[in-house]
């Protein structure tokens, strides 16, 4: 049993949002940050070190490839090879400048201060070891946070094991696991193999349901076709159902929507399906038909709207004929500022991605200003809503302090 299908006769005149990005922009703008960055530290690394040498050149090296990535994607034909070596690279650079464009913002907060107090309290600051010190420091961890990240990142994510306690849960749906994947983000850096390594580990699960909330990719369908194709070998008793996230929007939601379609997922779009857990063949009642039952909604992304005005998330609408005795539902929304509506039309859990649970300091702190929620398992008024790390990475290949993860959630029943 189904809600409206908002797909059905849709247009498929949707301009492509993959357009070229202003480079020299781009370029100018990460230039100056670089020319800041080697201001500050290197005449204090030359002091320290004859190797600063090094450092400018890690810096020359990250200012011209940076911008690489966001290059039009259009006409890649001849030298792939080489533009994903330039893509991959310039990647590692804007996870590792990020770093340390902080950093060195830090350490000179840090150095005001110490001549604050040097002037007012009339210390003695030792400034011949302090500069240089500090500005190694800057290098050092910026350096071992990138790759330690890199390392995290690239991993196969593993597996977070969450129990969700559902008041008046059905003793049918006890037990009841969903593996939630999200924030996969197939693109420049994430590929065939690294999906193939997530769909094994999730198949291993043996879930009732797969749950895959939102930007799975990064790309066109024809960039990207056979790097998401293993997808279509995820098994799970109920099969495996999707909602968009808004990067699906960025590259073109509709034609995604097919392909998905097109591998055996189910694209969930403001509706429903009733997962219908036991054989109920001898049921006599409408009762004893849906206690087994659970309604799966999705919703497209909270900004989709913008994109397509058929495409407006609502909550609401995804319960549209949804049959009032099955009482335990469940919604898959990109973002967990679906939250508030969703609470209000009588889920008892969402599932959500987006936050990325920050990917990496200082991006984490910023995450607050715009979701209610950030990673984990969080309760909303009578609903539940659990905010997933994300299963991949978006941009630089690094996660510190943020890990990826495959979730399953398991539905308890909630003690008295």
């Amino acid at each position: 049993m189904r809600g409206m299908r908002l797909a059905d006769g849709l247009s498929r005149a949707v301009p492509d949002p993959i357009a070229p990005m202003p480079i020299r922009p781009l370029s100018a703008l990460t230039a100056l940050l670089h020319v800041y960055i080697a201001l500050r530290l290197l005449p204090a690394l030359a002091v320290l070190t004859p190797a600063w040498p090094l450092a400018l050149a890690a810096l020359v090296v990250s200012a011209v490839t940076i911008p690489l990535p966001f290059v039009s994607r259009r006409g890649r034909r001849e030298g792939a090879g080489n533009s994903d070596l330039l893509k991959w690279t310039g990647l590692i650079s804007m996870g590792w400048f990020s770093s340390m464009f902080v950093l060195t913002l830090v350490r000179d907060a840090g150095l005001l201060l110490a001549w604050l107090a040097g002037a007012v309290a009339r210390l003695q600051v030792p400034w011949n070891a302090l500069l240089p010190w500090s500005a190694l420091a800057v290098l050092v961890v910026a350096t071992a946070t990138s790759v330690v990240g890199f390392l995290n990142a690239r991993r196969t994510a593993g597996v977070k094991r969450v129990e969700v306690p559902i008041r008046g849960l059905p003793q049918a749906l006890e037990g009841f696991t969903i593996a939630q994947l999200s924030d996969i983000h197939v693109g420049p850096t994430i590929r065939n193999s690294y999906i193939q390594r997530i769909v094994d580990a999730v198949n291993r699960l043996g879930a009732d349901a797969i749950a895959i909330t939102g930007d799975l990719v990064d790309g066109s369908v024809p960039e990207l076709r056979e790097h998401i194709a293993p997808l279509a070998g995820l098994r799970a008793r109920h099969g495996t159902f999707v909602v968009t996230g808004n990067h699906e929007y960025y590259a073109g939601a509709h034609a995604w929507i097919d392909e998905l379609r097109r591998l055996g997922l189910k694209v969930l779009l403001n509706e429903h399906v009733v997962l219908q857990t036991r054989n109920v063949r001898g049921a006599q009642t409408d009762e004893e038909l849906f206690e087994s039952a659970l309604v799966l909604a999705g919703v497209t992304d909270f900004t989709a709207g913008h994109f397509d005005a058929a495409h407006a998330s609502d909550p609401h609408l995804a319960l549209h004929d949804a049959p009032p005795l099955v009482h335990t539902r469940v919604l898959l929304a990109h973002q967990p500022r679906s939250a508030p509506l969703a609470a209000a039309a009588g889920y008892q859990l969402q599932l959500s991605g987006h936050t990325h649970g920050g990917q990496f300091f200082p991006w984490n702190l910023f995450v607050p200003m715009q979701q209610p929620f950030t990673a984990g398992l969080h309760r909303l008024h009578d609903m539940w809503v659990y905010v997933s790390r994300g299963t991949g990475y978006w941009g630089p290949p690094k996660r510190f302090g943020a890990p990826s993860e495959i979730t399953l959630l398991t539905l308890v029943p909630a003690k008295a």
